[in-house]
């Protein structure tokens, strides 16, 4: 008896039918992620494992809320600054999340001109989007100060259920690492791209693929979960 020759013709072979054909699929990684690189894949596993992070804390602050018997501090008071003789609640807030979802715009383009190979372009985009999340960041620091100036503690407040400190604290300020975090990174990409290091193939940190931009599209893909994370928190946490 003699074996059959086993030929490689490049084709992947037949999936069966059903669900064992997706099991199979995904299993020997047959198609799902044949064209996705693992910069991409493994940033997209990142923020999933991100997302569970920030829901626990989103959830845990609302179990918090609606268990106290203690009441809640208004935000709409807590959040407002007085200009002039006025008193406008919430301005402060307001102001960072319209400039963190505009930087959204700006990285957005940033990746655009990043796979048009305009390098200019995409790193003087990149450094705008730095520049509006280090503003961002900014104030947050300006509104960590108020509050504990005016007493706001992780164990208490002088305006209601103790637990409104340790959440405002441990949730923004785990948001506000991200921003930190993304701000440095930008920089950091913005100058390889600015100086041509992804067209020559230099040496170094996310650099190793000739003539490909995608580590702008990767490090786009972060900052807009960093964005779309602040829009719950806006919305749970300041309107609520």
């Amino acid at each position: 008896m003699t074996d059959a020759a086993l030929v490689d013709t490049g084709a992947a072979p037949p999936r069966p039918a059903g669900w064992r054909g997706i099991v199979a699929d995904w299993s020997s990684d047959q198609r799902a992620f044949k064209n996705v690189s693992w910069g991409k894949a493994m940033m997209w596993i990142f923020l999933l494992s991100d997302t569970f992070i920030f829901s626990c804390f989103l959830l845990s602050y609302m179990t918090v809320r609606m268990s106290t018997t203690v009441p809640w501090p208004n935000p709409s008071e807590v959040f407002a600054l007085t200009i002039g003789d006025t008193t406008i609640p919430l301005i402060l807030i307001a102001i960072m999340t319209f400039i963190l979802i505009s930087s959204s715009g700006t990285m957005a383009m940033a990746v655009n001109f990043g796979y048009r190979h305009d390098r200019v372009k995409s790193a003087a985009l990149m450094l705008v989007t730095a520049a509006f999340g280090a503003t961002f960041v900014g104030m947050q620091g300006f509104e960590w100060t108020k509050l504990i100036m005016e007493g706001v503690r992780p164990w208490g407040n002088p305006w209601g259920a103790d637990q409104f400190g340790s959440s405002f604290f441990m949730i923004t300020g785990f948001h506000g690492t991200h921003v930190t975090i993304g701000v440095i990174f930008l920089i950091i990409i913005s100058r390889k791209v600015l100086r041509g290091d992804f067209d020559r193939e230099a040496r170094g940190f996310f650099t190793s693929r000739k003539g490909h931009y995608e580590i702008v599209e990767i490090m786009g893909l972060y900052w807009h979960f960093v964005d779309l994370v602040w829009v719950f928190i806006f919305a749970l946490f300041y309107l609520w």
